[in-house]
């Protein structure tokens, strides 16, 4: 079992790291079930990831006060605004914009929700 989780995490902060270059892939909740993953599996990648210098920020945050950072917040924004309008430009169906821009609402109102460190 610890193999699927050192597995898991892997991959959760190889998508992490993907995600913080492109705007529509969440970065923060990757590393924070790579975190997870790793206290499972592995104690050298979980401190690691905890103490790393750009990785283990957002990951604290969260774990002390349930925080997420003010321009992260910001990002999400933007990301959500960029899935929207190139849902628009594709000319997607109107139930699909429907069902997309409820799900958005949803994460933005628990993002926003949520105190800025």
């Amino acid at each position: 079992m610890r193999v699927i989780w050192l597995l898991v995490g892997l991959l959760s902060v190889a998508m992490a790291v993907v995600g913080a270059f492109l705007p529509l892939l969440p970065t923060v909740p990757f590393l924070l079930l790579a975190a997870i993953c790793f206290s499972k599996s592995s104690d050298r990648l979980h401190v690691w990831l905890i103490q790393h210098g750009r990785l283990g920020p957002p990951i604290k945050a969260w774990q002390n006060s349930g925080s997420i950072s003010l321009p992260a917040k910001w990002m999400a924004s933007l990301s959500v605004l960029a899935a929207i309008g190139i849902s628009l430009l594709l000319g997607l169906s109107w139930r699909i914009l429907l069902i997309q821009a409820i799900a958005l609402v949803c994460v933005m109102a628990f993002i926003w929700t949520r105190p800025s460190e």
